[in-house]
C-alpha cells in the first residue's frame, strides 16, 4: 500500500499535490510519504510480533540513507544495518543509537572497524577469515571484545536478478556454509572476539518463501553443530530481501510479511535465539516516487521518444538491473483516454538512459509531469552527478506538509571539492 493517489484529477502524495512540489522545488525530485513509511514499518514489525517472534528490526540504510527518512524510522524504534563507516555515521546522526546498529559489508577497512568499536555497535557481521583476524587485532589494541556474527553463505538460489542475489557459492558475500564451523572455532579462540550470532542474507526482491525456508534450515543445522561444539549462539541475523510489487504484468506477487513471519516461526522459532531482520526495499520502495517533467516529445523514424529531465544518474535501476518502474502522469487521464506506445528516456549521453521502452501511456507533451513509482529504494541512494548534473533534491511529505530534506546543489557546488594542480596557476 502507498499514499500516492489521484484527487480531483491530480496526483497527490498524502494531502500534497505533486504539481505543487514541482512548482516550488523544480524537477526532477524524489518525493517520500511519511504515512507509507510508517505503514510499511508497522505492518512488517506487527507481523513478527503476531507470530510471537523475539525480533529486532534494523533498516538496511543502503536502500535509502536520507537523514529525514532515517529519523522517521528511528522514531518508530528502528535499528539500522549499515555497510560503511559513512552509513554508520549517518545513521547515528539521524538518531539511531549505535546499540541498535549492525555493521555488515564484505570490505570493511581497519579504520571502519576501529570506528565501529569506538561507537559501540551492536554487532559486526564478519565475512572472511582475514576480516576476522583484523577485527581481533583492532579490538585487542583497544582492550575490548568485538561482538560478531559470521555471515554464512547457504548456497541457496533466491530466484532473483543475478546482480542482487547474494547467497550462492559464487557470490562474493559471506563464508561457504561448509567452511563456517571451522571459522567459528577460530573466532571462539580469538581474545578480541565475542561470538554472538550467525548471519545470512540471500538476496533482494525475493518473491518466493521457499528460498528463505531452505536458507533458514541451513542456519538451523549450523546452529546445532556449533552448540554441540560448545559455541553458544545468542541470536540469528536472517537479513532481509522480501520483495515489493513494481506493478509489471506477469511478475510474481511478493509474499506478505505475515506469511514470511510464519516461515521464520516454523523454521527458527523454537531455537531460543533472538532474531535480527534487516529489511530495506520493503520499507521504502513504495514510499517514494521520482517526479520528473517532459522536456521534449521527439518523433523518431521508428518510434516516439518522451524525453524527461530525470536521467539514469538520478535513477540507475533500469539501466543497471533492467528494472521496471511503473510510470504515471501527474494529471489524471480522462476515462477511456487514448494511449500510445512511447520510449521514456532521459537526457544523459548514454544509450542506456532509458526508463521504459514501448510503454503504453497517454499522449504526453512538453512540460507534462510524470512520476516513476516505487522509487524510494535504491533511487536517490545510488544517484550521482554524471554529465555534470547536480544530485536530485528529496522531499518528505507528512499529511498536508512537505519539506525539502535534501536540496539541489548548485553548479558551483559541483566543483567545490576539486582544485587545480599547483602548477596550473
Amino acid at each position: 500500500m502507498h499514499h500516492f493517489t489521484y484527487r480531483d484529477g491530480a496526483l497527490h502524495c498524502e494531502d500534497v499535490p505533486l504539481a505543487a512540489i514541482a512548482a516550488a522545488v523544480g524537477t526532477p525530485v524524489y518525493v517520500y510519504s511519511t504515512a507509507t513509511l510508517t505503514r510499511h514499518w508497522t505492518v512488517f514489525t506487527g507481523a513478527l510480533k503476531d507470530a510471537g517472534l523475539d525480533a529486532s528490526v534494523h533498516f538496511a540504510t543502503k536502500a535509502n540513507g536520507n537523514m529525514a527518512v532515517l529519523r522517521t524510522l528511528a522514531d518508530l524504534g528502528a535499528g539500522a544495518d549499515v555497510v560503511s563507516g559513512g552509513e554508520l555515521f549517518a545513521a547515528m546522526h539521524a538518531g539511531i543509537p549505535a546499540s541498535r546498529i549492525v555493521f555488515s559489508g564484505v570490505g570493511k577497512t581497519r579504520d571502519e572497524l576501529a570506528y565501529a568499536l569506538d561507537q559501540g555497535v551492536f554487532q559486526i557481521n564478519v565475512e572472511s577469515e582475514p576480516e576476522l583476524r583484523l577485527l581481533d587485532a583492532v579490538a585487542r589494541e583497544k582492550g575490548v571484545q568485538a561482538p560478531i556474527a559470521i555471515r554464512v553463505n547457504p548456497d541457496v538460489e533466491a530466484g532473483t536478478h543475478e546482480k542482487i542475489t547474494t547467497g550462492k557459492l559464487d557470490n562474493k558475500f559471506g563464508i561457504a556454509w561448509t567452511q563456517a564451523h571451522a571459522l567459528y572455532r577460530l573466532a571462539a579462540d580469538l581474545p578480541g572476539i565475542a561470538v554472538k550470532a550467525i548471519a545470512m542474507h540471500i538476496g533482494s526482491q525475493i518473491a518466493d518463501l521457499a528460498p528463505f525456508a531452505a536458507a533458514f534450515r541451513r542456519m538451523r543445522d549450523l546452529l546445532a553443530i556449533l552448540r554441540a561444539d560448545g559455541i553458544e549462539i545468542e541470536r540469528l541475523d536472517i537479513g532481509g530481501g522480501l520483495g515489493v510489487p513494481y506493478d509489471r504484468e506477469g511478475d510474481p506477487t511478493p509474499m506478505p510479511p505475515a506469511d514470511y513471519a510464519k516461515v521464520i516461526r516454523q523454521e527458527l522459532g523454537d531455537l531460543g535465539c533472538k532474531l535480527l531482520l534487516e529489511p530495506g526495499r520493503l520499507i521504502t520502495a513504495n514510499a517514494g516516487v521520482l517526479l520528473t517533467k517532459v522536456i521534449y516529445r521527439k518523433e523518431g523514424a521508428t518510434r516516439t521518444f518522451v524525453i524527461v529531465d530525470a536521467g539514469m544518474n538520478d535513477l540507475v535501476r533500469p539501466a543497471m538491473y533492467d528494472a521496471f518502474h511503473a510510470i504515471a502522469p501527474v494529471r489524471e487521464p480522462a476515462a477511456g483516454a487514448a494511449t500510445e506506445l512511447v520510449d521514456v528516456v532521459g537526457p544523459i549521453c548514454e544509450s542506456s538512459d532509458i526508463f521504459a521502452k514501448q510503454r503504453s501511456l497517454p499522449r504526453l507533451e512538453a512540460d507534462d509531469l510524470l512520476v516513476l513509482r516505487t522509487a524510494g529504494a535504491y533511487g536517490a541512494a545510488m544517484s550521482n552527478s554524471y554529465n555534470g548534473r547536480p544530485l536530485v533534491p528529496e522531499v518528505l511529505v507528512n499529511g498536508d506538509q512537505y519539506a525539502v530534506v535534501r536540496r539541489r546543489p548548485t553548479w558551483e557546488e559541483l566543483v567545490t571539492l576539486e582544485s587545480l594542480a599547483p602548477w596550473q596557476g
